[in-house]
């Protein structure tokens, strides 16, 4: 790896860190919510014992760090440890600030939105703040079958359980669900984009025409796919388009003018890249 793409894996792993910390003393802990994984049990031993929610995440992972050093690249396990010292120091300062809301629901959401964002630079600099990730990583090295998503949500669940019983409230266990699905959906958004469109197949006796109505009233092509009706053992000429969603209906609106015993297949893409849509 070049010098310069590493300072900016490590830029982009302090600055996660930094988002997270964000997210977690500004909106979930003030509110005795969880965002799962080494941060919830600092959560309860904050409020327990009162000890500084980002020094005890770095108590907890050293041992952890200690138990992976051989098991992880070297390259991971410096920025992960970066990631980590970063984010406990940063939580620790921002435990001083003001909560931005006491409103549970809205710590949960914006918190959820927060971290996550944070999370997704972090992933995107191939690193981590620990926890749960060196714990998977660990893991798969033993059993390298394992999926680390499974991992990760069992221990989440576990945590999530431990501070509703030490809580002795479910909301908290409700709310702190929500945050952890919302930073989920962020981090999806931040890898994959918001940008969808409709992958439409059209299974027809007539797909020249409708293929040739759809170019001239929607401007969208078609590729024509050869397949086989293992039903009817006849050949059919299979129209695939892609489309905005907006244009769906009007596609629909065609094939069926055309051909009322056309079979429609519509479907989510998640990426298009090309003429018409998204350009690198």
């Amino acid at each position: 790896m070049n010098q310069k793409k590493r300072m900016i894996e490590i830029g982009g792993t302090i600055l996660g860190s930094f988002i997270i910390a964000v997210g977690v003393s500004l909106f979930l802990l003030p509110n005795q919510l969880s965002s799962g994984g080494i941060s919830g049990i600092a959560t309860i031993t904050y409020y327990l014992f009162r000890i500084p929610m980002g020094t005890m995440i770095l108590l907890i992972n050293i041992p952890l760090f200690i138990i992976s050093l051989y098991k992880v690249g070297k390259s991971f396990f410096l920025k992960s440890l970066v990631g980590t010292i970063s984010l406990s120091i940063f939580i620790d300062l921002l435990d001083k600030v003001k909560p931005l809301t006491q409103d549970r629901f809205l710590a949960c959401v914006y918190g959820g939105i927060i971290i996550g964002f944070g999370t997704a630079i972090l992933l995107k600099a191939h690193s981590s703040t620990g926890g749960s990730d060196l714990v998977s990583y660990v893991a798969k090295k033993y059993k390298p079958t394992i999926r680390t998503s499974n991992i990760i949500t069992i221990i989440d669940i576990v945590i999530i359980i431990f501070n509703v019983i030490f809580f002795k409230e479910i909301e908290i266990g409700l709310y702190s669900a929500i945050a952890i699905y919302l930073m989920g959906k962020i981090i999806d958004i931040v890898f994959e984009g918001v940008y969808f469109t409709k992958l439409i197949l059209i299974i027809s006796d007539k797909t020249e025409e409708i293929a040739k109505e759809i170019e001239e009233k929607i401007q969208r092509g078609a590729t024509g796919l050869y397949g086989k009706g293992m039903y009817t053992n006849q050949e059919k000429l299979v129209l695939m388009c892609a489309a905005s969603r907006k244009d769906v209906g009007r596609i629909k609106m065609i094939a069926r003018g055309i051909d009322q015993k056309s079979f429609i297949i519509i479907t989510n893409s998640r990426e298009v890249v090309g003429l018409g849509f998204k350009k690198i």
